[in-house]
């Protein structure tokens, strides 16, 4: 991105994602992923008691959400609290900023403002499930943490 941007939120196209139970969401992508050096901004849509994501934490990028409107339930190393409409979020890398936002509401969409700083490469752990996630450059792979293999195996 060369200059300056400026949208309304009702001009950007919003993609919607529902790929497994529990995991739902719109997505407006403002700068979306090489459209600028190392952020990414979207604004999510979260259906009542869905999340976008899984819990989760990375290696590399930060993130900071602003929650818009509605209500829910993030969930931290520190345990669960309620946030709303106003509350601005902060995770940083590594395993103290693993987070997971899950709607709280029964008939209201959860609205947030997601600042991403990224880097060309980022790692994501899925605690739970005990997967890795490699991102950016080309690459974007899930793998089981246990799968490791040697550094020479197959050289």
């Amino acid at each position: 991105m060369s200059e300056m941007k400026h949208e309304s939120i009702d001009n950007i196209p919003k993609n919607y994602i529902n790929e497994h139970q529990g995991y739902e969401y719109f997505r407006r992508k403002f700068v979306p992923f090489g459209g600028a050096k190392n952020t990414l901004v979207s604004i999510y849509e979260i259906p009542p008691k869905k999340a976008a994501y899984p819990y989760h934490f990375h290696h590399n990028n930060e993130e900071t959400f602003y929650i818009i409107s509605g209500e829910g339930i993030l969930r931290t190393p520190s345990g669960e609290r309620k946030v709303s409409a106003g509350d601005l979020l902060f995770f940083p890398t590594g395993a103290e900023g693993a987070h997971k936002l899950t709607n709280s509401s029964e008939t209201e969409n959860l609205v947030y403002i997601d600042f991403d700083v990224v880097h060309d490469v980022d790692i994501t752990v899925y605690p739970d499930s005990d997967k890795i996630g490699v991102w950016g450059m080309g690459i974007n792979k899930l793998y089981p943490q246990a799968g490791d293999v040697d550094y020479y195996d197959g050289e």
